[in-house]
């Protein structure tokens, strides 16, 4: 355990995303690893609690995820987490992986009271079925997701590009779906990159918050409610 812990705390800082600020800007540690907010990026809460944390992960999912920047079922990591798989984690050996799990499963539980117990289910194959949160939003999706993503949330392209069961698309502050929309993402796999293209430049503000509140509402487990301001908000804290 003492291994992982140097890996996690002083190799990898961890903390440094994942626990929550005080008044003061220094570390939380009395919620430590509960989740926060960095560069306009949600770092989720990966603490050992069940509901909202890695509690519910397998060991074989939290290596997957930190070897690849994909857990099936979880999501894939994009914008800061997904450099550190990148630059960090991916060039680690196996037994420094595991030690990381090993450490993590330590971590006392903290919840994410902002954040569902549970994931929302496939949606319907049909986009005439199923929540339609925001008319504008769907028509994005028809255009520029759905033929990557599917109308059910399992994608036909591949599983790193499935919202179902993910972590983004259950948050209903829809923080990362927004990044994502915006910055785009890419995976490195066994057979070779994987990347969905940024929509920054594409669509306005407007518009990829329609896009955000349909995804959250048809896939997640509550819709989010971002504005036109939200998302200018999150296109400046990236930028800084």
């Amino acid at each position: 355990m003492n291994r992982g812990a140097y890996l996690a705390e002083a190799l990898a800082h961890c903390g440094e995303c994942h626990t929550p600020r005080n008044l003061g800007f220094a570390l939380d540690n009395r919620r430590k690893f509960a989740g926060a907010i960095t560069a306009g990026w949600r770092a989720f809460n990966i603490s050992s609690d069940k509901a909202t944390g890695l509690g519910n992960w397998s060991d074989q999912d939290l290596i997957s995820y930190l070897s690849l920047g994909h857990a099936p079922g979880h999501g894939s990591a994009s914008g800061p987490m997904g450099e550190a798989v990148d630059h960090s984690f991916s060039q680690l050996a196996p037994e420094d992986i595991r030690a990381i799990v090993t450490y993590l499963r330590s971590v006392p539980p903290q919840p994410s009271p902002d954040l569902p117990a549970t994931t929302a289910p496939i949606a319907p194959a049909s986009h005439r079925d199923g929540i339609t949160a925001d008319a504008r939003g769907k028509q994005v999706f028809a255009s520029a997701c759905a033929s990557c993503h599917g109308w059910s949330g399992e994608s036909p392209v591949s599983p790193m590009a499935t919202l179902t069961g993910t972590w983004a698309v259950n948050d209903p502050a829809a923080t990362n779906v927004a990044q994502i929309v915006i910055s785009g993402t890419k995976r490195h796999t066994p057979d070779g990159a994987l990347s969905m293209p940024a929509f920054g430049k594409a669509y306005t503000d407007d518009e990829i918050a329609a896009v955000a509140n349909y995804v959250t509402a048809r896939f997640g487990a509550k819709g989010s409610k971002l504005t036109a301001k939200d998302v200018a908000e999150l296109r400046a804290q990236t930028a800084e």
